[in-house]
């Protein structure tokens, strides 16, 4: 085993029930420990975690799906990291917005949308281009869903086609990540929240706005399984592609993601993802997802971790679960050459 340590703190999750169970690889200069634990839920009844189950990977969208297909625009020259919004959104008023901005959650955009989850579709979108730009802007990273699915927005004004089936297209079929899908068979899918309004949620979305927007949501909406994953990790740690082809970025771009893009430089956010600063000074890839899912890359070690949980199974408030995470981050990526 690769990292026996490792192993130990993950299956201590499942035994301490910080979640309901784990499917993990840990990727190393070319070798893989991975395992499948614990349970895929507790409510209404236990069910042994299977292999191959698909995960809803929430935020993990953006990076997997969004960015990549932005960072493809952006190689092929069909859009500029520092183009104004308005560019290809009309109905976007503030023109000091980039794709830069969304991309580093740099935008400040913000404001209340009332009965955001009872919105239509299309009410929901056009509300999104009503929020105003915070007396913050450029200035700190604010985290939020909006700058995605604005980006999401613009990668359909240039396909002219739903931003999920460009990730299908451009992204999922490319790189051989088989099973990963925006409309997963539920009795496949892990599930997630107990909802007091939906039910049990399994095989559909959890996140409110993803559910609303469908196949025009760039912000979450994937589900996939832990073997997508490391195919997508070999190939943004590696080069080297397992699916049919044509990679969507090539490797020049995918070294260029490790560093500061926010307008400053000094902010700690790439484009998409978020940075990591290991103990030699160098940035490391990181980014997560509400459902319990966490994804940290770095080229240089040829060190990746992939965590799918179902961490807000039964119920989503589990701050056991952030603490725990953060924490093993720390200690074995942060802290470690």
């Amino acid at each position: 085993m690769l990292n026996e340590k490792l192993s130990q703190t993950l299956h201590g999750w499942v035994r301490e029930k910080v979640v309901p169970g784990v499917s993990y690889a840990y990727l190393k200069a070319g070798q893989m420990q991975s395992e499948v634990f614990g349970y895929s839920q507790i409510f209404p009844a236990k069910e042994i975690l299977q292999p191959e189950m698909l995960y809803d990977l929430a935020s993990l969208t953006k990076v997997v799906g969004t960015t990549t297909v932005i960072m493809h625009l952006v190689e092929t020259k069909q859009v500029q990291i520092d183009d104004p919004v308005a560019q290809y959104l009309p109905k976007f008023k503030d023109k000091r917005v980039t794709l830069r901005h969304l991309l580093t959650h740099t935008s400040a955009l913000t404001g209340y949308i009332q009965n955001r989850d009872e919105l239509s579709a299309p009410d929901l979108l056009n509300a999104l281009y009503t929020l105003e730009v915070g007396s913050w802007f450029e200035e700190k990273v604010v985290y939020a869903d909006i700058g995605l699915i604005l980006l999401g927005q613009i990668i359909e004004a240039v396909y002219n086609q739903p931003v999920q089936t460009v990730i299908q297209e451009k992204v999922l079929t490319p790189l051989g990540m088989n099973t990963a899908t925006f409309t997963p068979s539920p009795a496949l899918t892990v599930p997630t929240e107990l909802s007091p309004k939906r039910g049990l949620i399994r095989g559909q979305v959890h996140d409110p706005k993803a559910f609303t927007l469908g196949r025009h949501c760039g912000s979450a909406g994937l589900f996939a399984t832990l073997t997508d994953l490391v195919k997508f990790s070999q190939w943004f740690l590696t080069g080297k592609n397992y699916g049919p082809g044509p990679v969507p970025i090539s490797p020049t771009t995918i070294a260029s993601l490790y560093q500061d893009w926010t307008p400053s430089g000094k902010l700690g956010r790439s484009l998409g993802w978020d940075l990591r600063v290991r103990i030699d000074g160098r940035y490391a890839l990181y980014h997560t997802g509400f459902t319990g899912t966490f994804l940290f890359l770095d080229q240089v070690s040829q060190e990746a971790l992939i965590v799918l949980t179902n961490r807000i199974h039964p119920q989503s408030r589990n701050e056991r679960f952030l603490l725990a995470r953060d924490a093993l981050i720390q200690e074995f990526f942060v802290n470690s050459k």
